[in-house]
This record gives structure tokens, C-alpha cells and sequence, in this order.
């Protein structure tokens, strides 16, 4: 990023339905609890699963991932579904 340019917004849609804007970049789970949105944690090192999202319909574990930029310019999350959780 350059210096003195404001980071990148992207809005996300999170499973309760509402969106907010969030930055490129910005660890999932900072990014959900700003939003307060409780994703649910295990390990905190993407061993375990338990932080499963699904971000445009693709399985990320939020523990490690970040908000990305999307070509379609918006987010929409979803908790993911596992039957052993």
C-alpha cells in the first residue's frame, strides 16, 4: 500500500443479514467482532476447523485468513456447516 492512500473497503454481508464495510486485509475475526458477529474459535491456528466461514462460497478458516478483495466488489459470509462441531 502507498503511503498516505486510505486502506480499501469492501462491503460484507454477514449471516444475520446485515453489511458493513470492512478493510482489505483485516483478519476475519477482528473484522466480525467489529461487527458483532461471533465466530466460534478452537486452536486459533487453523488446525481445528471450528472458525470454518464460508466467504462467496468458498471455505476459509478465519483464524488465518484475511478480508479479501473480491472481483465481484462485495462479501458475502456464511457460517460453515460441520457435522462434527
Amino acid at each position: 500500500m502507498k503511503h498516505g492512500m486510505p486502506p480499501r473497503q469492501i462491503p460484507v454481508r454477514w449471516p444475520d443479514g446485515r453489511t458493513t464495510q470492512e478493510t482489505i486485509g483485516q483478519d476475519w475475526l477482528v473484522a466480525a467482532s467489529g461487527a458483532g458477529i461471533n465466530i466460534p474459535t478452537g486452536c486459533l491456528g487453523g488446525s481445528c476447523g471450528a472458525c470454518e466461514i464460508e466467504v462467496n462460497g468458498k471455505v476459509v478458516r478465519a483464524c488465518i485468513s484475511t478480508v479479501p478483495a473480491s472481483k465481484s466488489a462485495k462479501l458475502s459470509v456464511d457460517f460453515a456447516t460441520d457435522p462434527h462441531w
